[in-house]
């Protein structure tokens, strides 16, 4: 089974990126696969192909299972713009919808069928593969998002964890998991959960070296944000990340007054404003999608020109899966983030409140510490973390402590003098304090509060007169990460010790910071904002430039006619490779990545005509 004319004839591509065709020829002789591959590095591709190429041998359908509607109707739509059949099962469908689609299953009239792990595991769904199963027409399970199947990927579902019926009932049906996301816990997890411990495994560098990571001490987040939006990207299309539904509606509010275009997404919101909003992203040029974490898996948008965190994720994992939707095209993205000391007491108090057993929640609060550690880092923020999934690297040279190396400073004598203050005011009141109100002893400030409880005769008043009030909340940031400070939710977020203070008291660990710089980072080179949603990919003459724009006209035309996001139809690369090229015939367009025979065929002459009239 050659997939060489596959990837040309049917996606239009010439040449195989990464480790796509060594999957690719493992999977479609029947083998076994674990794929770790990063966002925007053609894991789709990776089922697609030995889809085609199993159907074309009579091997049966493929079963894609993935949770995200989005993915599916975004994928089932470029696959018959190229040509392939493929259908889905979800919620979107009515009755008698889902009814024509479980038909076709039936006849394995489609080469592809994405459902969700819920749907697969009913009892109905399993007598319909029974059926294709006997019948010699199951040709592929291909299970996506695979991070899910673990208690330690950062979107756990239990509903993945059935998915073990599939090998245990249609042993000889080859099967392949991928994720974009995974630690080593994580990996050997999906291999144990989904019984794929003979399976190859195939990881790649999870690098996105096209992604800038910046990361900021909180001031005023949304001001912050602005700034970044107006000074790096205005007019391009983006994602902010909020932890509250409340705060996602405060902030798309907030830009859309200054000008920008936003709109809003959370679970909250009715399901109608909810998909208008996520369809408008997709479709539209330039829009800021403000959200939580429900929105963004599955989607393919290539042109998100930057992700921003308000607030800190819980982990490494979720925090690199957010991160690497920006760019997805290849070219320059930012993923910028701001956090403080609130967002490391409300991670903490989460994990600790939770009802899970204590090995997990140390598990947890480890993930939560390694994410710290890249927001406190003052060296390459890529070789963190590329480091944490088990990748060695250099130095980038295009993150923010790259190329603006921060100041450094010894917090070691500031922590044992701030641990001190805790347990002075503990002995001699029996009660914790705040933050605020521990901070303000430390540093001798002579407040309301401390004046009325006499704290100012404590001997370690003033002790911490030296240190900045930003200084001690970098300190009391790192005590609570590493466990020597404990935040009593119950009882107004007060501040206690634990056993672990001990050894910062007694100087046996030593705390190092990157010095809190209050002015903002260099500005970028100016981008022309009053072109920057229409701007090539590539650099192209005046003329090419007009058939360039000329034909992103055309395709958002078609794009709404057929009800699709533009990117499905054609990416912005093919039009520009069409618009420098300049085709005056079929033959010409023949070759240019990205039109393989049914887009050739369904689009060819359409746009050999608009191109004779720029």
């Amino acid at each position: 089974m050659s997939i060489q004319p596959i990837l040309q004839e049917v996606f239009g591509y010439r040449e195989f990126r990464g480790p796509q065709q060594a999957i690719i020829e493992h999977v479609v002789a029947g083998g076994d696969a674990l794929v770790l591959m990063p966002t925007g590095g053609g894991k789709s591709l990776c089922y697609q192909i030995p889809a085609i190429a199993r159907q074309r041998a009579g091997l049966g359908i493929t079963l894609v299972i993935s949770p995200l509607i989005a993915l599916m109707h975004d994928q089932v739509g470029a696959l018959h713009e190229a040509g392939v059949e493929a259908a889905f099962l979800n919620s979107t469908l009515s009755g008698e919808e889902a009814a024509q689609v479980e038909r076709r299953l039936l006849r394995a009239d489609m080469t592809l069928l994405y459902a969700a792990p819920e749907r697969v595991t009913t009892a109905r769904f399993l007598a319909q593969l029974d059926s294709l199963y006997e019948r010699g027409l199951l040709g592929l399970f291909a299970i996506d998002e695979a991070h899910c199947v673990s208690q330690w990927g950062h979107d756990f579902r239990p509903e993945y964890r059935a998915l073990t019926v599939l090998h245990e009932r249609y042993p000889s049906v080859p099967r392949m998991a991928l994720t974009a996301t995974a630690d080593t816990l994580t990996r050997a997890d999906i291999l144990e959960r989904l019984q794929l411990q003979e399976a190859r495994q195939f990881v790649s560098s999870f690098d996105r070296p096209n992604i800038s990571y910046t990361i900021v001490e909180k001031r005023d987040a949304t001001q912050q944000l602005l700034r970044f939006i107006s000074r790096e990207h205005l007019g391009e299309a983006g994602i902010v990340y909020c932890q509250s539904r409340k705060r996602v509606e405060e902030v798309a509010d907030l830009l859309c007054d200054e000008g920008i275009a936003a709109l809003p997404y959370h679970a909250g919101l009715d399901n109608k404003v909810r998909q208008a909003n996520q369809d408008q992203f997709l479709r539209d040029e330039g829009i800021v999608m403000v959200a939580t974490i429900a929105f963004g898996m599955g989607i393919d948008k290539p042109d998100v020109r930057f992700v921003a965190h308000l607030d800190m994720p819980k982990n490494i994992e979720g925090y690199y899966q957010e991160t690497g939707r920006a760019g997805r095209d290849g070219e320059p993205a930012d993923a910028w983030m701001c956090y403080g000391l609130q967002d490391v007491v409300n991670q903490r108090r989460m994990i600790d409140e939770s009802p899970a057993e204590e090995e997990f929640k140390q598990g947890l609060r480890g993930k939560l510490d390694a994410l710290l550690g890249l927001a406190e880092a003052t060296d390459c923020r890529r070789v963190r973390l590329l480091a944490y999934f088990g990748e060695a690297s250099q130095p980038c040279g295009n993150c923010d402590n790259c190329l603006h190396p921060p100041a450094v400073w010894d917090g070691t004598d500031a922590a044992r003098k701030l641990l001190s203050t805790i347990y002075r005011v503990q002995q001699m009141d029996g009660i914790s304090y705040g933050a605020v109100h521990i901070t303000d002893i430390l540093r001798g400030k002579r407040s309301e509060k401390v004046l009325q409880r006499g704290h100012d005769s404590l001997s370690t008043f003033g002790l911490g007169a030296d240190f900045s009030e930003v200084q001690v909340r970098g300190v009391l940031r790192q005590l609570i990460a590493i466990g020597a400070v404990t935040v009593d939710a119950q009882a107004f977020n007060t501040l206690k010790l634990t056993d672990a203070s001990r050894a910062v008291l007694r100087g046996d660990v030593p705390v190092r910071l990157r010095e809190s710089v209050s002015t903002p980072a260099p500005r970028k080179a100016k981008r022309d904002s009053a072109r920057v949603s229409v701007k090539p990919p590539v650099a192209l003459d005046e003329s090419a430039e007009s058939r360039y724009l000329a034909l992103k006209a055309w395709r958002a035309g078609v794009a709404k006619e057929h009800n699709l996001p533009a990117y499905v139809i054609f990416h912005d690369a093919t039009l520009a490779a069409i618009a420098q090229n300049a085709p005056q015939s079929l033959e010409d367009l023949q070759g240019i990545s990205g039109l393989g025979v049914k887009k050739l065929e369904a689009y060819g002459q359409q746009v050999l005509r608009l191109l004779e009239k720029v």
